[in-house]
């Protein structure tokens, strides 16, 4: 056991610290910065957009609940619309985007979704944070808090410019592993079935560009039946949250994706990759326990306190409202998650951990960081009519076909 004491400089200062650069980061800044706040966000990797971007999980999932409806707005359909504007790469919805028929909206296999280049949207998004004034720090992990009372008064992070403090009024953890959180005493609890092996990944061959989906998304317990057997890369499971236990997952990805380039290349004597992600590609590790957890069984359910709505991506017609006590602890004032982080159980954890709900829990969260730095004492109207305003449809009995 080695002994430490540290002088940690405070080195930046803040009025809303955004913590993770993925989709629901870059949500979260925005819309504080949109509403006059001094916005830092870091980010551990060297472009934006976490497993969207990085992790070669390129698939903007559907914004409508599969029945004509669409139910995820604002900045969900913002960043929807800007990761294809320099053009789709697949799964382009022409029914949604080109055709005002509300009947070709309900098409088999036609949603409210598409498939994006990762490269394109990160740069594109950077673009858009700074152009409304985000700082960001690349390269950046936060390694612990500091706290005063109930609320935290600085984010300790360490990058190529060695360990230092940011001061701030409110947090956003947005890490997707609730680091924040933890490090700050918020209650918090792992995923128990743990993540499959995934290895997605780029390639160039005589059938052209093409995402390769080596190991699918897993099927949550209480849905598994004999009819839905998935065959997966590996037996083994990974919380995420062990550094030896990721390098060897990564390692593993390398592997699959390395037998699968082998053996295409037996038929395409041209098959390359383009791309393999530069994140591991874990989707659920740990999350926030909340004021209030949201069940998948809870569908077209009304909460006083939305902020907003989201559908299911595996299946069509449910709709779930999103309260914002899922968001945040009163145990620690100041502190409030978004993306796949926030408090709901694990059946609900795979349908709340994709783009769309990121990007909702994201605006709904950087807009009350933007309010205030005690959540708990939020005014719930007042936030309500913020996103409202900036194109946020809060309750189901607001849809329309």
């Amino acid at each position: 056991m080695i002994k430490e004491r540290f002088k940690t400089p405070i080195s930046f200062s803040c009025d809303v610290l955004v913590c993770g650069g993925g989709f629901a980061g870059i949500s979260a800044a925005l819309s504080a910065a949109r509403h006059g706040k001094k916005v830092v966000l870091i980010e551990k990797e060297y472009l934006l957009g976490g497993l969207g971007t990085a992790g070669l999980i390129t698939i903007y999932l559907p914004l409508c609940d599969g029945l004509g409806k669409q139910v995820s707005f604002g900045i969900a359909e913002e960043l929807f619309r800007l990761s294809i504007s320099l053009g789709a790469e697949a799964k382009y919805p022409e029914n949604w985007l080109d055709n005002n028929d509300i009947k070709k909206r309900t098409e088999k296999d036609k949603r409210f979704e598409v498939r994006y280049n990762p490269h394109i949207f990160s740069m594109l998004a950077e673009k858009l944070l700074l152009e409304n004034g985000v700082e960001i720090f690349y390269g950046t992990y936060a390694v612990g808090v500091t706290k005063k009372k109930d609320k935290i008064d600085t984010v300790i992070v360490e990058n190529k410019s060695g360990r230092q403090a940011i001061r701030l009024s409110s947090v956003v953890d947005a890490t997707g592993d609730c680091d924040i959180a933890l490090f700050s005493g918020a209650p918090t609890q792992v995923f128990k079935q743990g993540n499959v092996l995934a290895a997605w990944y780029y390639s160039l061959g005589q059938k052209g560009y093409n995402l390769n989906i080596l190991g699918v998304a897993d099927i949550p317990e209480n849905e598994k039946n004999d009819n839905n057997k998935v065959e997966f890369l590996s037996n083994r499971r990974f919380s995420g949250l062990d550094g030896k236990e990721i390098s060897e997952m990564v390692q593993l990805s390398h592997k699959s994706t390395l037998n699968d380039i082998i053996n295409k290349r037996l038929n395409d004597s041209i098959y390359i990759p383009t791309m393999i992600p530069s994140i591991p590609q874990i989707r659920m590790t740990r999350r926030i326990v909340g004021e209030y957890t949201l069940d998948d069984i809870e569908k077209h359910k009304y909460f006083e306190d939305s902020i907003g709505m989201v559908s299911d991506w595996k299946k069509r017609g449910p709709i779930y409202e999103v309260p914002f006590s899922t968001l945040y602890s009163k145990k620690v004032k100041n502190l409030i998650v978004a993306g796949r982080c926030t408090s709901v159980t694990d059946s609900m954890w795979d349908i709340m951990r994709v783009i769309p709900c990121c990007v909702v829990t994201g605006q709904a969260a950087g807009t009350a960081a933007a309010l205030t730095n005690n959540f708990s004492k939020l005014d719930i109207n007042h936030l309500q009519r913020v996103l409202k305003q900036d194109c946020v449809k809060i309750h189901i009995d607001e849809l329309k076909n």
